[in-house]
């Protein structure tokens, strides 16, 4: 089965678990809700950019999350839920396996979804998010760009330590290309696996 097979249905599957209880409303939920959303986070993607190996490239990120939940639910059914908006910081950015680069950069769009439904201290999410990197040589080397617009799509699930505070293992797909800012604009794609820790104010 390939990388893409085995962490890309990640999500999913979370989703599906935390979802198999009865429906009920989601005490950790219920405890975010309208909530600032503080957290600190690191992050690994392999992928490819110039040949069809998923083992081509890797790209370290840490950065720091500011979010707001809504009060108010969506959707009906097993699709309830809340939506928050946030953004990401993203002061560590490094590069391994094809090249060494490093930098920095930013996510001012993070949408997330937070199910209404949990399974005990567990309540999934699904995200999509995007923004840019700025790097110290153009990335990949070549006639490409040391500017790089990246686009994420995945879910996870946060795992409540406290009342207010949990810990967030996602999981899901990253782009990464110069929007033909370059005279080459190779793309990088892959799966993206993170963990951060959340206070919620």
């Amino acid at each position: 089965m390939s990388a893409i097979a085995r962490y890309g249905t990640l999500p999913l599957i979370l989703f599906l678990l935390a979802n198999s209880s009865a429906a009920q409303e989601s005490a950790p939920r219920a405890a975010i809700n309208g909530k600032w959303d503080i957290s600190v986070w690191a992050a690994v993607a392999t992928g490819e950019e110039n040949t069809n190996s998923f083992n081509e490239a890797r790209i370290w990120t840490a950065g720091f999350f500011l979010g707001k939940l809504m009060h108010r639910e969506v959707l009906g059914g097993w699709r309830r839920g809340t939506i928050e908006y946030g953004s990401n910081l993203i002061p560590l950015f490094l590069t391994s396996k094809s090249q060494k680069v490093h930098g920095g950069g930013f996510e001012p769009i993070v949408l997330r979804w937070y199910s209404s439904h949990s399974l005990g201290r567990a309540t999934p999410y699904l995200e999509l998010a995007g923004g840019a990197v700025f790097t110290n040589s153009n990335l990949p080397p070549g006639n490409t760009s040391s500017l790089n617009f990246t686009a994420r799509a995945g879910g996870g699930i946060h795992v409540f330590t406290r009342k207010r505070q949990s810990l967030d293992l996602g999981c899901g797909w990253m782009h990464a290309s110069n929007a033909n800012l370059g005279v080459r604009n190779p793309e990088f794609n892959g799966i993206r696996l993170s963990l951060a820790y959340h206070w919620f104010k």
